[in-house]
This record gives structure tokens, sequence and C-alpha cells, in this order.
């Protein structure tokens, strides 16, 4: 009998939300997408011990600081993973950059010079920026050169057509962080997944991009619970944490299509410049809030690899 995940990987293509070797040759996605969160918890992979070892030795050689050993571990990691998929890894912009178009544009080529020479060419790579004013418009250069992207952190509808409309090859909508926002807002505990805000976020957004054949791709990510997954089947792509996909794995089938959903009149056009991109924000206190807090919460991890690679690099050499 086939299993929910059996069923979901004949409707959406499935990216691994994990950093761990292990992990990703057990679920065989097609993609896997990284944050410093997950690069953090990677550094500890007993499979990546030769990878950190190797890097801290070559940053102390080279007189680099943690900061500099920390950027060559993040692609490090991500040249061991991007063998294991068929498609794409993600590596994301530093969250401090994310007001500084001309300082992630310069970033971006750097990573992916540093992928080059670990033989990893840009196909292999999305460059992930978080979905500010400013982040879009480097993703915009950066598509331009024939540099993928991948637009984080999207909370609001503006935010995906402002990112589509600069050529974004993919963006991520965060479906449980949404979620999360609205039940601590109201008091729930839990929605029904056709109530879900998370769900009805990428749902409106999909909606709006088939109406007005926008070729962005849509991959839902920030899960909570199998049911949110369940119920966007037929989203372009969902990044799915291992957890979730064991779980998955033991759930029977069918699973029922939920997008692209039944039209329902028509969509009407947004036009997204700086000043309604900014108004869009202010106004939604949850897509304010949550993407602040996102780039606040990848900064404090980046910090925190930071410092593991500092203590590290200060240790006696083996």
């Amino acid at each position: 009998m086939q299993s929910a995940l059996d069923h979901l990987r004949e409707m959406s293509v499935l990216v691994a939300d994990t950093g761990s070797i292990d992990a990703i040759r057990a679920h065989r996605p097609v993609d896997c997408t990284t944050n410093p969160s997950l690069v953090l918890a990677a550094a500890s992979d007993p499979a990546l011990e030769p990878v950190i070892a190797r890097e801290i030795a070559a940053g102390r050689a080279a007189g680099h600081s943690p900061e500099q050993v920390s950027a060559a571990l993040t692609v490090a990691i991500g040249a061991e993973i991007a063998p294991l998929v068929p498609g794409r890894v993600s590596t994301e912009i530093e969250a401090r950059l994310s007001f500084d178009t001309d300082a992630s544009v310069a970033r971006a080529r750097a990573i992916i010079d540093a992928y080059a020479a670990r033989g990893i060419t840009r196909e292999k790579v999305l460059i992930k920026l978080a979905a500010t004013w400013e982040g879009i418009r480097a993703a915009e250069m950066l598509q331009r050169d024939g540099i993928d992207c991948n637009m984080t952190l999207i909370f609001a509808l503006e935010q995906a057509v402002a990112a589509a409309d600069a050529g974004a090859w993919l963006i991520s909508p965060f479906v449980g962080r949404i979620t999360d926002w609205h039940k601590k807002a109201e008091g729930r505990d839990s929605y029904p997944p056709d109530e879900d805000p998370g769900v009805l976020s990428v749902r409106r957004i999909h909606r709006y991009f088939r109406a007005h054949g926008i070729g962005t791709i849509v991959m839902a990510a920030s899960f909570r619970t199998t049911d949110q997954i369940r119920a966007l089947a037929g989203c372009d792509r969902l990044t799915i944490a291992p957890k979730l996909i064991d779980e998955l794995a033991r759930q029977p089938g069918p699973l029922t299509r939920q997008l692209p959903a039944p039209a329902a009149g028509p969509v009407e056009a947004l036009t997204v410049d700086a000043p309604a991109f900014r108004w869009a924000l202010t106004a939604d206190p949850m897509a304010n809030d949550k993407l602040a807090e996102g780039i606040r919460q990848f900064d404090a991890d980046h910090q925190r690899l930071v410092a593991l690679v500092r203590a590290k690099m200060s240790a006696p050499a083996p």
C-alpha cells in the first residue's frame, strides 16, 4: 500500500529541510534547503566531522577570521550535500546583509565562486535571500546574471508578488510561522487545515501566481504538522523536516490534491513598488513581526556558528 508520502511525491517536489547527510540519503529529496539554523545543526553531524576539521585547519593556516571560516564551512557543507540530490542546494546570504542590496549581490557572487572552486556549478545552487525590498532588488540583479535565487521569509502576498516581478526563481512562504503568530494573537491551540492562516496564505499566493501565469516556483516551508502539508498537496514544492517526512511515510494514502485550487473568480493584479511593499508590511502586524523576527533569528544562529568556529580554531591543533 502506498503511503501518504508516496502520494505526495506524485503531486509536489519534495525538498529536505535539513543539512544532515544521513537524513538526505534516507529520504532522497530532489533539493535541499538550508538556513543558518540548519548549518549550525549540520556542524554537529558526525558525517561532516572530517569536512569541519578540514575547513578549520585550512582557515587557521591561512590566517582567516572565524567569520571567514564560517562562510567557507557553509559552502563546504553545501558542496557535500549537492551530489546527494538531483536538484539544487540553497545557501543563505547572512541575515545582517538583508537591507544592503550591493553587499548581498557581492556575497552571492562570492558564494557562487566558492562553490565553483569546489567543482559545484551555479546550476546546482540557489542563493537564498530574505524577502526585504533590498533583498528582492539583489535577487533581480542576480537573476539577470544567471544566478537563481530563493526568496525566504515570505509572509505576505506583496512580498511574493514583488519577488516574482523581480524574476526570482523560487519563493519560500513560511506556513508554520504564520500559524504560530495567529495562534498566539488569537489565543488558539490549533486550526482546522482549511482555516489554518499559514495554509491559506500559501493557497492565496499559489492561486495568484497561477491566475497571472507567473512561473516563479512556490515552495511552502516551515511546517508544524502533517495536516498542514496535506492541506497544500500539489503546491509546486514542499520543504519538509525529516521528522514530518517520517510521519507521512507511516500514514496511509491516498492523499487528496489541494493545489492548484479551483478558480473562484478573477484575481486582481497587484502593483508592488517600494512604497506599496513597505506599507503592506507595516499594515500587516504578522508579516512585519515575523519578517523582522526571522532575520534576527537567522543572525543569532549565524553568530552561534561563528562562535563555534572560533572555539574550534582556538583549540590546540590535533
